[in-house]
C-alpha cells in the first residue's frame, strides 16, 4: 500500500444490486482506528466525502469484475481512482487493485473471516 501500511485492516462489503457498502476500519502500528464508509451504486454516480473533500463515483461490473471508479478533487489537482475487485472462485478471498490510476501498483488482498471471528 502507499505510505505506511496499517496493522490491520478490516473490510465490511454489504452488497445488494444495484446498492453498495462499503466500510473500512484501519488500526496503525499505535493502535489508533479510523473508519471510512463509501456507499456506491451500480446504477449511477454518487457521491461520498474524505475528510472535507467531496469523492464522485462510479461503480459497473466488467464481467465478474467490480470497476470502482472514483474522482476527488483538491486545491492543487483531482486524484482519480480506480478500484478493480474480484473475488477468488471459492468466494473466500477478495483482490482490490489499482491498475491505472493514482493508486497505481496498489493492491490489497482480504481474506474473508466468520461475522463471530474477533479478528
Amino acid at each position: 500500500m502507499r505510505g505506511a501500511a496499517p496493522a490491520r485492516m478490516r473490510v465490511k462489503i454489504k452488497h445488494t444490486e444495484p446498492a453498495l457498502v462499503q466500510m473500512i476500519v484501519v488500526s496503525n502500528a499505535e493502535g489508533t482506528e479510523s473508519t471510512q464508509t463509501f456507499q456506491m451504486s451500480t446504477a449511477g454516480e454518487t457521491t461520498n466525502s474524505v475528510g472535507a473533500a467531496t469523492l464522485r463515483t462510479r461503480a459497473r461490473w466488467d464481467g465478474s469484475e467490480l470497476v470502482i471508479e472514483s474522482w476527488m478533487p483538491t486545491p492543487h489537482r483531482e486524484f482519480h481512482f480506480k478500484d478493480h475487485w474480484s473475488l477468488s472462485a471459492d468466494g473466500k478471498t477478495l483482490t482490490m487493485a489499482h491498475r491505472d490510476d493514482d493508486l497505481a501498483g496498489q493492491i490489497a488482498v482480504l481474506e474473508r473471516v466468520p461475522l463471530s471471528d474477533p479478528r
